[in-house]
């Protein structure tokens, strides 16, 4: 009899504590397609840029894709806010399936990085974090380890603000206020530019051909345009300040927009700093 109220109570406190754990993942994570969720300590975390180069027509990038979306939404490192950007490259689309996001941009960007790692070509699924490491998109463990080593670079202070009043959800355009400071050394020689990327979540295609024909795939934090905006010398004191207007093409869905702004060397393509915010309608 003793032994049985002990096994009762046992069974109790076990589901007592999975209860509690289960709570509290739900509490600092969410999975759902349709939202990006980070933490609440957000400020205490170190910006890395995840970069993924991908393809619709590359059978062995959905598992790449899928990891991007986790390290997106699921935020797992806890040093890092990780800021992905999804780049659909163009040279599959000759190969049996045009991919709808694909841009000629994106293949040359990652040309450039293939050049600064002395690497023979371009490939997918690669992921490049804050431009100074790469590796095949779909190695979780490489990942994890890289955007730990980046978490812990010396970053600029990236902000983005809106101006103005662009909260109704019919603005095709929203303008922005961006400041820079606290720029780290630049390498010597090198360039810094400020990029923008406009992208955007909850995308989906039902691919007819090529090698994944029949299948529905998803994705998160697709570049949707991607820009210089301009330059940090010497002369600027290490700062940046602009304002700059974001436009919308029709087909974008404003509820699943971000704007991300970082700061790049030019030929060693090392991230300085980076940031990211929402465009929705609020």
């Amino acid at each position: 009899m003793k032994s049985r109220i002990i096994f009762v109570f046992v069974v109790l406190g076990l589901f007592l504590f999975a209860t509690v754990i289960i709570y509290q993942s739900r509490t600092i994570f969410s999975d759902t397609d349709g939202e990006r969720v980070r933490e609440h300590q957000v400020d205490t975390r170190s910006p890395v840029l995840v970069e993924l180069f991908t393809s619709e027509g590359c059978s062995s990038c959905p598992p790449a894709d899928e990891l991007l979306t986790r390290l997106d939404k699921m935020q797992p490192v806890p040093s890092a806010e990780v800021i992905a950007l999804s780049q659909h490259v163009d040279y599959w689309n000759r190969l049996g399936w045009a991919d709808p996001y694909s841009s000629a941009e994106f293949s040359k960007r990652q040309s450039d990085y293939a050049e600064a790692f002395k690497i023979d070509g371009n490939y997918t699924p690669q992921m490049v974090v804050d431009g100074q490491a790469e590796f095949v998109g779909s190695n979780t463990s490489k990942a994890r380890d890289a955007i730990i080593k980046a978490a812990q670079a010396a970053k600029a202070t990236v902000q983005i603000t809106r101006i103005g009043n662009s909260s109704e959800a019919k603005t095709v355009d929203v303008p922005l206020q961006i400041r820079i400071d606290n720029l780290p050394p630049v390498s010597s020689r090198d360039t810094t530019e400020v990029m923008l990327a406009i992208t955007e979540d909850n995308l989906r295609s039902n691919v007819l051909r090529g090698e994944n024909g029949g299948r529905l795939l998803k994705h998160t934090a697709v570049v949707r345009k991607l820009s210089v905006i301009g330059k940090i010398s010497s002369q600027d004191g290490r700062k940046f300040a602009a304002e700059q207007k974001v436009n919308f093409a029709k087909d974008w869905k404003r509820e699943n927009l971000h704007a991300v702004v970082f700061v790049q060397e030019h030929d060693s393509r090392r991230v300085l700093g980076a940031a990211t915010i929402r465009l929705a309608a609020e």
